[in-house]
């Protein structure tokens, strides 16, 4: 008896350590709408169990059974059901605490229709966070199978609700999820509290079941830079009275600064929880090197292929099987075991020191106290890890319109757009819309079509701008084609406005309507004039033998034209003929004056001119 109490003692110690820093409850919003009295936001903590609708909104009526008011037997025995009829809302289930796990109670609401459960605490204190049960304390095989979400409510407001419901009041609430995650940016980061340890239970069970069907979905999220994922591990420190001991030699390592429980809770037999630890540690290191190499999603190669190759059932949870599952993947192994140094050195290990302190809660996130714990944007996940409710919290982490296209597809996340265009404006003509589905919901704003920007409310009005408008919908303009010719009411080069072109009046928006110019005499109105409308013009003849000048409004004589055109003709060619004498008087001249220059300077090279006489004579003298 004394040997089996104090390992209990020891780990006792270990936990009181490590739960002394800060536990967050993860909370979500809870939105009465009806009836009047209770209209409010209230706080609800999220349980550590079934699939909270992380992103999304749930609205339905509460029920308050009359009987199996704690909800610890299956309703079949007290003969209710809550499931909802065709058309009317979804029931919401309000259970009291107390009697049974938080688990069953879920579990049996969900048999009986609920869609989903509301715990009333049974004492005034600050809200906890509903978590499953150990494993050597209850049957866990139904943990799994918890799909409604479940939220626990104080008892005063619990009570305010029982006492609504006894005065024949409807209570409808929104339980809203939307803020329940950040969502600051277009990259996600989430990490993953966990061990390697697989003889825990069906909480191990699920553990690695989780890794191996999101594995996929991890990559390609990580491989595309969506997501950025770390691993961690949870270990406890020995205390310093009992690090010489037994049992915290064969659970710890570094002298009992980093430990893990027994995996079969048996001292004298399997595995000790200083494997664990090694494994743990190795699992570190191994993402460590392959994240510096640039390929993290090794990790989870890694995990899924030691799980299956490696388990301890078999007697394979050791390094000779963990280096072969290592060199498979192309990873050095000399690399993984100088970075898990000496296990058994009275010195810190710096990758499992920096995992305890990794531990403590920073900001808003809290201490990781619970195995195993996904944390996504700094904030813990609550309910069970399954590839859909895990990719519908990590979608929700995404800002909205960043989200890759897996966490806009079926089965993810319902597209307002396709009912009623979720509400907002649209061009049924060119199948332009204003609605962007995005995870959290649709968003109502103006789009980008072909370079072209749209602009307005995004509800009830979007138009197009730009210099390259028209070449969308016509810019959301009038235009229409009639005997063989079109007119618009948009203006290429004007970034907005619709306008008639000339010869239509209008709002150039819905209509523009033929002016006629004939019958509201704005053109051929001359006395011999004879106008005739048409689709956007007008045609104007003239009586008799008289041609009719548009821009003058006017006709006249077509002989007259004639002899007019002939006397313009005389007139241009007298003048080209004047400018041919003109310009050949003067060729004439300056080659006269050209020769006469060019004449002289021979001349006077060979004999003296009249003004060169006494020039001549004074050298000649000279040079006698």
């Amino acid at each position: 008896m004394r040997e089996k109490l104090l390992p209990i003692f020891i780990w006792a110690l270990f936990f009181w350590g490590s739960c002394l820093g800060r536990f967050v409850v993860e909370k979500n919003s809870l939105k009465v709408t009806s009836p009047e009295d209770l209209k409010g936001v209230y706080e609800c903590a999220i349980g550590n169990f079934g699939v909270p609708q992380y992103g999304g909104t749930m609205i339905g009526t509460v029920i308050y059974p009359k009987a199996n008011q704690k909800a610890c037997k299956d309703f079949d025995e007290v003969d209710l059901s809550f499931k909802s009829k065709p058309g009317g809302l979804p029931t919401f289930l309000l259970a009291d605490r107390g009697d049974c796990f938080f688990t069953l109670k879920a579990w049996n609401a969900q048999k009986a229709g609920a869609a989903a459960i509301l715990v009333s605490d049974d004492k005034v204190e600050p809200l906890i966070t509903m978590d499953t049960p150990e494993e050597e304390n209850a049957r866990a095989d139904y943990v799994q199978n918890i799909s409604i979400p479940s939220a626990l409510i104080s008892k005063t407001f619990g009570d305010r609700i029982k006492k609504s419901l006894s005065m024949g009041d409807m209570i409808n609430i929104n339980l809203d999820w939307r803020e329940a995650l950040p969502h600051p940016d277009e990259r996600v980061e989430y990490e993953l509290w966990t061990n390697s340890n697989d003889e825990c239970g069906p909480k191990c069970d699920s553990q690695i079941e989780f890794v191996r069907s999101f594995k996929g979905a991890a990559q390609i999220l990580e491989k595309k830079g969506y997501t950025q994922f770390t691993p961690h591990y949870i270990t406890w420190y020995c205390p310093d009275a009992f690090t010489l001991s037994k049992q915290c030699k064969s659970q710890c390592i570094n002298h009992g600064r980093y430990c893990a429980p027994d995996p079969e809770q048996d001292f004298s037999r399997g595995y000790d929880g200083k494997d664990v630890v090694i494994q743990n540690l190795r699992q570190a290191c191994l993402y460590r090197i392959a994240n510096e190499s640039g390929k993290p999603w090794l990790w989870w190669d890694y995990v899924t292929d030691f799980s299956i190759r490696c388990p301890m059932k078999e007697k394979r949870y050791t390094k000779e099987c963990a280096d072969q599952v290592i060199q498979s993947l192309g990873i050095d192994v000399k690399k993984i075991d100088k970075c898990i140094g000496d296990t058994e050195a009275d010195v810190e290990n710096p990758v499992l020191k920096a995992e305890q302190d990794a531990q403590i809660g920073k900001g808003s996130r809290g201490d990781v106290t619970i195995l195993p714990t996904l944390v996504i944007n700094d904030r813990q996940y609550r309910g069970k890890l399954d590839k859909g409710a895990v990719l519908k919290a990590i979608c929700a982490g995404f800002q909205e319109t960043t989200e890759p296209a897996v966490c806009l597809s079926e089965g993810i996340e319902t597209n307002e757009c396709l009912q009623n265009n979720g509400g907002c404006w649209q061009d049924k003509a060119t199948n332009i819309t204003a609605c962007k589905d995005t995870f959290r919901g649709r968003l109502c704003e103006c789009p980008i079509v072909q370079g072209v920007k749209f602009v307005g409310d995004g509800y009830t009005h979007c138009e197009a701008s730009g210099s390259l408008r028209c070449v969308i919908n016509n810019g959301g303009c009038w235009k229409k084609t009639q005997d063989g010719k079109t007119f618009s009411a948009c203006t290429e080069g004007q970034s907005k406005g619709c306008k008639c072109p000339p010869g239509f009046k209008g709002d150039g928006v819905n209509t523009c309507e033929d002016v006629n110019e004939c019958k509201e005499k704005l053109a051929c109105q001359c006395p011999e004039c004879i106008c005739k409308n048409t689709w956007g013009s007008y045609e104007c003849s003239c009586s008799g033998n008289l041609l009719y000048m548009r821009e003058h409004d006017t006709c006249i004589s077509k002989q007259g034209t004639s002899t007019m055109g002939w006397n313009i003709v005389g007139v241009i060619v007298l003048a080209l003929a004047a400018i041919g004498v003109g310009g050949y008087a003067v060729y004439k001249y300056r080659i006269r004056r050209y020769m006469d220059s060019e004449i002289r300077a021979i001349m006077a090279q060979y004999m003296p001119l009249d003004s060169q006489g006494d020039n001549f004579s004074r050298v000649t003298h000279a040079d006698i």
